[in-house]
């Protein structure tokens, strides 16, 4: 048999017989990709949950005028100037509950193009991207990674196979720590996630599930009817809640996100809560991420 296939068994063995997710006291948030100068410092820590920052984003584009695709060369785009290595290993100094992970893809680069995963080919996009997220993870010292593709030039099986296997040897090689992907609902989305889900799902840690990108007054029951669309569609994932704290849609806090929170945790469905994005939040002075994770620490 393939080395490959070798470790891949061995790896899908050890992650299949892990406890089913449960409650959880996980409070993630992006932060960086909207140029409005927050730092670490500025969100609110609550030292009774787990903090994830996620870096936004590491994308596989040139830095030109007219941006154009690398092929798996990823680059730092988020705020490198305020979130930089020295900035991520402060935080953690300060707070050992704090981890910080980068996410790659994102929407858009030069807030004019959108980001398209579009590898030449598999073996040539995996080996760039390992090398180029190595590097950019050792430089930082971060924990995790993240990927927030939204636009495709490919189809669902060769993101599959890419991501798979990028995730593969970045954990097998104890380069990252965790992996999760932030899908959302639509058809033009979702069925690249879901292949990679099918295929690799036991390498993934959370499902960023992305409920901000519901419509706009959604309400209770609705919400949390959603969650459990996903929660089939991830089976055995953990599946995250999440709100926006710009102008995006979903469940808001002030019209129930709590609400349901609650109701999922008497399920023991709570698994954590994710923001986007830190950048958004700045100028409100962080109120949801300090209720979000005062609500996580009450977790039972």
């Amino acid at each position: 048999m393939h080395k490959f296939a070798i470790l891949l068994l061995a790896l899908f063995s050890i992650s299949s017989t892990q406890s089913a997710p449960t409650n959880s006291k996980l409070f993630r948030e992006y932060i960086g990709a909207e140029g409005n100068n927050v730092k670490f410092s500025d969100v609110p820590v609550n030292s009774n949950v787990e903090v994830h920052f996620i870096l936004s984003f590491a994308i596989d584009y040139t830095s030109s005028s007219r941006p154009s695709p690398t092929n798996g060369y990823f680059s730092a785009y988020w705020d490198t100037q305020n979130l930089n290595p020295s900035a991520v290993s402060d935080i953690r100094t300060r707070h050992s509950n704090v981890k910080v992970a980068m996410s790659i893809g994102g929407d858009t680069v030069g807030n004019n193009f959108h980001v398209y995963f579009q590898p030449k080919s598999v073996n040539s996009w995996v080996s760039n991207a390992i090398r180029s997220i190595s590097e950019i993870v050792r430089k930082y010292d971060l924990d995790g990674i993240d990927i927030d593709y939204e636009h495709f030039h490919a189809t669902p099986d060769m993101f599959a196979e890419c991501i798979g296997r990028l995730f593969f040897y970045l954990k097998q090689q104890r380069i990252v720590s965790f992996t999760s992907i932030a899908p959302y609902d639509n058809n033009s989305v979702q069925p690249y996630y879901l292949a990679l889900w099918k295929k690799y799902g036991h390498l993934i840690d959370y499902v960023n599930f992305q409920f901000y990108a519901y419509p706009r007054g959604t309400t209770v029951p609705e919400f949390l009817n959603y969650f459990e669309t996903q929660n089939s569609n991830y089976r055995g994932g953990k599946i995250l809640v999440s709100f926006g704290t710009d102008k995006s849609g979903g469940l808001k806090p002030q019209n129930g996100f709590f609400k349901a929170c609650s109701n999922l945790r008497q399920m023991n469905k709570l698994h954590g809560i994710f923001i986007w994005s830190a950048d958004d939040s700045k100028e409100a002075g962080f109120p949801y991420e300090k209720q979000s994770q005062n609500f996580l620490a009450g977790s039972k």
